[in-house]
């Protein structure tokens, strides 16, 4: 057997110490370039890369995994009802986990099972998971907490409302989004109007319905009770919650549905009824999920960044790996904003 021009024995694969002697640095400086620390000075990082390529090095995932005692995956734990919203949140993970020798997992879930916490707790020990991702409303439950704090699993948690300590969180204020929504409908003169909210389990569906009730109230169009009705997140719960309504002695003029599959279900039933859209009812939806801008009419929504909120909440979770504090990250604030699309016109006084 020859030697490799580059150092190594022909027909050998390249370890962490062939890198650290063509590079001159120690093995742990390698490990800190793989790894992605902060604490490495440029030049130094260029050789190791220059080093890593040229011997055509691949880190192996199970001897770093040994390593830091658990594996390198990510899990993401959700139990929201929405495909295109849970596809939307991988994608943002995926985009903060490029280059990082990371891989995402998912792992959905039903807090209403009785096996919840068996569950995850076998998923986390299973995987040996580098940290947790979750999105509502599983991020909202504080049992899951305390068991990935057990089980010395990091974690971040995005959810409407600040729950946990900074560096563990993606706040998204579904309140403020809920607000402008309110503010457009009573500015169009709409006063009878319907909300269709989301599963009781969801803190989101109590965020969003509060602030659209204050922002309402603040503007002089008190929000009846008899025009609220509760939905699933899904579609099929929003064709269901628009029948519901619009059979109503004096129907609604205006729906506001606390997510986009309602609202989009909405449409359907008032369609199936003969109704005209917008003429006839205006819809307003929530989190502005790309079919939003494909139905017709196109529906006004109040917009999430739901692709940046992953990648936030993953951002968080490799900070320490990087050395640095996630609650001083420099990330934007969370803040929903109204889309203004063709779903919703001026009411018709009558």
């Amino acid at each position: 057997m020859t030697d490799d021009p580059r150092g190594t024995k022909a027909g050998k694969r390249a370890t962490i110490n062939d890198v650290a002697r063509v590079a001159r640095v120690s093995k742990k400086t390698v490990s800190r370039v793989i790894n992605q620390s902060p604490f490495v000075k440029g030049d130094t990082r260029e050789r190791v890369d220059a080093a890593i390529k040229a011997l055509g090095f691949t880190p192996d995932p199970q001897a770093r995994g040994l390593a830091f005692g658990r594996s390198f995956l990510v899990g993401l734990i959700y139990d929201n009802p929405s495909p295109t919203y849970v596809v939307n949140m991988q994608q943002g993970v995926l985009d903060a986990l490029k280059d990082s020798g990371l891989e995402l997992v998912v792992h959905p879930c039903n807090r209403n099972s009785e096996s919840l916490l068996e569950d995850i707790r076998g998923f986390v020990e299973r995987q040996r998971l580098f940290g947790v991702i979750m999105p509502p409303s599983v991020s909202e439950d504080e049992r899951v907490i305390a068991l990935l704090r057990e089980l010395d699993c990091p974690y971040v948690r995005i959810a409407s409302i600040a729950l946990d300590e900074p560096g563990s969180m993606v706040v998204t204020n579904d309140h403020l989004g809920a607000a402008e929504a309110a503010g457009r409908l009573a500015d169009l003169g709409h006063t009878r109007i319907g909300l269709v909210r989301g599963p009781a389990l969801f803190r989101s569906s109590t965020v969003r319905g509060q602030g659209f009730r204050n922002a309402l109230a603040a503007r002089g169009v008190p929000l009846d009770p008899a025009y609220e009705i509760e939905g699933a997140y899904t579609f099929e719960s929003g064709v269901e919650a628009g029948h519901a309504l619009l059979s109503l002695p004096r129907p609604p003029t205006a729906i506001f549905s606390l997510n986009d599959d309602m609202a989009i279900g909405v449409m359907q039933a008032a369609r199936e009824r003969g109704l005209e859209l917008p003429r006839d009812l205006s819809v307003v939806g929530f989190d502005d999920l790309p079919m939003a801008s494909r139905v017709w009419p196109n529906l006004t929504s109040v917009r999430l960044p739901i692709r940046d909120m992953g990648r936030m909440a993953a951002e968080k979770l490799l900070a320490p790996m990087r050395g640095v504090d996630p609650a001083s990250l420099d990330q934007p604030e969370v803040r929903p904003s109204l889309v203004v699309r063709k779903s919703d016109i001026e009411a018709v006084v009558d």
